[in-house]
């Protein structure tokens, strides 16, 4: 196809977009699922657990299946790291709530995404600042660290918990100030010729 000729417009209703929007119907069920029992239920805790898990597998899959078919929308760069921040973000504050994660990591995770999502609207009109290798371990992180969290591990184990999420807010914070960085190198690199 040359440049010339028109691409054929992406349907807004494809697999990658229903992938998306499943994540997001998945967050209210999740939260049911952790807070039924008093959040110390193990049936349920295993049921939050269990979606959690199906919900971060479809944050993987709809982006490679946009990128390989090429099936990305302005929806799913939109609704995408929506979903993902209403999974993860639901998640902390659940887990604050309950008493099982300390509010100071929720506070200090959830600065960083709302500061990384501003910063990347502040920056638009001068160009994207894509996902890095970092910010793509921080959420793989976040997402493990979050999972033992909500598994039921018995005492011997939880140490596992600090270790990860201890390891979550370093790239958490670290990808955070990168952004920053590259954020502010943006508008010196656009207007070199």
């Amino acid at each position: 196809m040359s440049q010339d000729e028109p691409r054929a417009e992406v349907p807004l209703l494809n697999i990658a977009n229903v992938l998306t929007v499943s994540r997001l119907v998945m967050v209210p069920f999740f939260l049911l699922a952790l807070f039924a029992g008093g959040g110390t239920d193990l049936f349920w805790r295993l049921v939050a657990f269990g979606v959690f898990v199906i919900a971060s597998i479809t944050d993987r899959i709809d982006g490679d299946l946009a990128r390989k078919h090429g099936l990305v929308t302005d929806f799913g760069k939109i609704a995408d790291p929506i979903a993902d921040k209403a999974l993860t973000g639901s998640a902390l504050i659940g887990l604050s709530v309950l008493g099982d994660l300390p509010w100071w990591v929720t506070i200090v995770i959830a600065v960083r995404e709302v500061g990384v999502t501003l910063l990347r609207f502040w920056v638009i009109r001068r160009g994207v600042i894509p996902a890095s290798r970092g910010g793509k371990a921080k959420t793989l992180m976040q997402i493990v660290a979050i999972g033992f969290y909500l598994l039921p591990l018995p005492p011997v184990l939880i140490f596992v918990r600090w270790v990860t999420m201890g390891i979550a807010l370093i790239l958490t914070v670290v990808t955070g100030i990168d952004y920053v960085v590259r954020a502010f190198r943006l508008p010196a690199a656009a207007e070199t010729p």
